[in-house]
């Protein structure tokens, strides 16, 4: 039976990465008709109902104009710099061109280390899905004006990735200078030869991935592979077009020359493989109640724990217990150790007078959750 290809008029979230070379014209600047067209293709995304996310290159490229830099590697300083006069400018012109259409934008800078920290990680994820839970569109970028090669994810489309797998996203696209992947550069070699589909990322496809095609982006095809790699271990299919048409989003779904990643499974069910295949830090006997509770799909509340045991910090894994001691499953809590101890027991209502801030009312929400009925 032939695989279904993807179909982005389905996505029900989906992360577009756009590159520099796509937004900014070195000579003239941002490239305005453009993001407005792309604009038109965020509203009629959310018009069917998904979710967006933008990752978005460019403040740098944007703040070396404004500076008056010339074109050329610069010190890591000066990218910084370039990067921090950039990114105002970056949020406003996304604000500007889909705020007429009711769309309220946000900036969000990360790091590497913010995914590479479980606790900085579980932080963008809420934020990212309180955002999107209120119709906002996230335009995210990596923070370079603090990233340095040790930290830095060296390019938008690993980003891109990380993110689609952070928020759960069914589709990822990312916006470049080629239409597709390629067995060879085609470039370098005529007879190269285009994929419109990729069922399985195997040796061979690996082997196929070579250096970039032009020199205006850093992402270069091992590194849209190794982008693909995560989306599709993560649940997301991955689209690679070329991106420099008006309304991008629209072409892909008229049938414009791209290559499709297949997903392995949904996001749901690889996030759920990944929480099931680590081992806990401690564990959390709860009540009837809270297994009756658990049963109907609901998350864990801290009213219905009995005891907690071992040592862990936010967002690690633990085992979650039934009244006998019997396993009934693993989550990722929300709160350390010492925290879920001293509000087992008691109503969401009355975590911030006891901890003395306002926390989450699930000690482990369902999404984290895994069961064994």
């Amino acid at each position: 039976m032939a695989a279904l290809t993807p179909d982005i008029t389905r996505a029900r979230r989906l992360v577009v990465k756009i590159g520099s070379a796509l937004l900014v014209d070195r000579a003239k600047g941002l490239k305005r008709d453009w993001l407005s067209a792309l604009a038109l293709d965020v509203v009629e995304a959310k018009l069917r109902g998904a979710d967006v996310i933008l990752v978005s290159s460019g403040s740098i490229a944007l703040g070396r104009g404004v500076l008056g830099w010339p074109t050329g590697a610069l010190a890591l300083e000066q990218a910084q710099a370039a990067a921090a006069v950039g990114q105002i400018r970056l949020a406003r012109a996304y604000e500007e061109v889909l705020a007429p259409h009711g769309i309220t934008t946000a900036q969000v800078l990360v790091t590497l280390e913010d995914t590479a920290d479980r606790r900085r990680y579980l932080n963008s994820r809420a934020t990212m899905e309180t955002l999107l839970a209120a119709g906002v569109v996230p335009i995210v970028n990596e923070n370079d004006t603090v990233a340095t090669d040790e930290i830095r994810f060296g390019d938008n489309d690993r980003l891109a990735a990380q993110i689609a797998v952070t928020v759960g996203a069914d589709q990822l696209v990312l916006l470049s200078d080629v239409d597709g992947f390629y067995s060879a550069n085609p470039k370098e070699d005529p007879a190269a030869e285009r994929f419109d589909l990729i069922e399985k990322i195997t040796p061979k496809i690996e082997a196929m991935a070579g250096d970039p095609v032009s020199g205006l982006s850093k992402g270069g095809m091992k590194t849209k592979l190794m982008a693909a790699k995560t989306a599709v271990q993560g649940g997301c299919a991955m689209a690679i077009m070329e991106g420099s048409v008006l309304r991008p989003l629209k072409a892909l779904a008229a049938g414009a020359n791209r290559t499709w990643f297949l997903p392995d499974g949904d996001p749901q069910a690889a996030r759920k493989r990944w929480i099931a295949a680590m081992k806990p830090k401690g564990d959390i006997t709860v009540d009837a109640g809270a297994v009756a509770a658990l049963e109907q799909g609901k998350s864990l509340l801290p009213a219905g724990v009995r005891a907690v045991g071992g040592t862990f910090g936010r967002g690690e894994p633990v085992a979650i217990l039934g009244p006998a001691g019997e396993a009934l499953g693993k989550g990722l809590i929300r709160y350390t150790a010492a925290e879920a101890k001293a509000i087992a027991g008691h109503k969401s209502s009355e975590i911030a007078a006891i901890l003395g801030y306002q926390g989450r009312a699930a000690l482990v929400h369902r999404d984290d959750l895994v069961l064994d009925f």
